[in-house]
């Protein structure tokens, strides 16, 4: 489902419980200097990221100040995060001129702790290559670096590298819990929240989404501020070239946090073709 851009006046875009996609949640929230945003969400944990500006953040008592880092767009500066255990209180305090701030949130059933992710503790993945048109820089905030420490969230940032090109290719999907015959897991449910930036930020691009290989599918002209939400399905999509494209990732497992993707069978031989991607899939856990 493609939620076209809009002032969502500091009111989650996917809520919980969700029809489409019940294991995420987002929202985002927009604040001038010294303004104040409060909220919790019962049943989900959560991660501060601030797209743009400075906030500080509090957490049922525990401080994380000077959050965030970047000024004009998501291209201006690495990302920071703070993470939200399930229901838990937190407030954001804007201490720049203004600030955009991603929450981002995946269904739980238990009480972690909270922390912060700065920009030294980020997990920097780049595959693909600009002669197969998917070179892509990813940057996990919620990745393999606190996989003991969160419950079923994988929250990302993935940029296209030069302008122009394809993401999440080979096309995968990743909506149904399968295993082989020896137990080890074939692929995850995972639903799956993106919202989409284009630098110059006129630019767009397209979401394709296909529920059955060889199958006709549906397709979506994403543009600067587009939310996309996928329950199931193969899901490649392409920025138009003389632009670069950003999208934030919001990731929430059913029964497990590791995403295990499943390729398109049609497209599985172009495996071999881009580099790095197996170093990409590993780190989606």
């Amino acid at each position: 489902m493609h939620i076209a851009p809009h002032d969502n006046r500091n009111q989650p875009i996917v809520d919980v419980d969700h029809p489409l996609v019940p294991l995420n949640y987002f929202n985002i929230v927009k604040l001038r200097h010294g303004e104040v945003f409060d909220y919790a969400v019962p049943g989900y944990e959560t991660c501060i990221v601030p797209a743009t500006g400075t906030v500080d953040v509090d957490v049922d008592g525990a401080s994380f100040p000077d959050l965030g880092n970047r000024v004009e767009d998501v291209w201006d500066g690495e990302p920071e995060g703070v993470y939200v255990p399930v229901g838990a209180q937190a407030r954001m305090t804007c201490k720049t001129p203004t600030a955009e701030v991603f929450i981002a949130g995946a269904k739980f059933d238990r009480v972690l702790e909270p922390f912060d992710v700065r920009v030294p503790d980020l997990d920097l993945v780049q595959y693909g290559s600009d002669e197969t048109k998917t070179h892509r820089k990813i940057k996990h905030i919620l990745g393999a670096n606190h996989h003991d420490r969160v419950g079923r969230l994988l929250v990302s940032e993935l940029f296209t590298v030069g302008e122009g090109g394809w993401s999440g290719f080979p096309s995968h999907k990743h909506d149904t819990d399968r295993k082989a015959d020896d137990g080890s897991m074939i692929e995850t449910r995972h639903d799956e929240t993106y919202n989409f930036r284009f630098k110059p930020n006129y630019g767009s691009g397209l979401q394709m989404l296909q529920r059955e290989d060889n199958e006709p599918g549906d397709a979506y002209h994403i543009m600067d501020g587009s939310t996309l939400c996928i329950d199931k399905g193969y899901h490649p999509c392409a920025v138009l070239p003389g632009y670069q494209m950003y999208y934030f990732t919001i990731l929430g497992g059913l029964t497990q946090r590791s995403l295990k993707q499943y390729f398109q069978p049609t497209h599985a031989a172009q495996l071999h073709t881009i580099p790095g991607i197996m170093d990409m899939v590993s780190k989606f856990k």
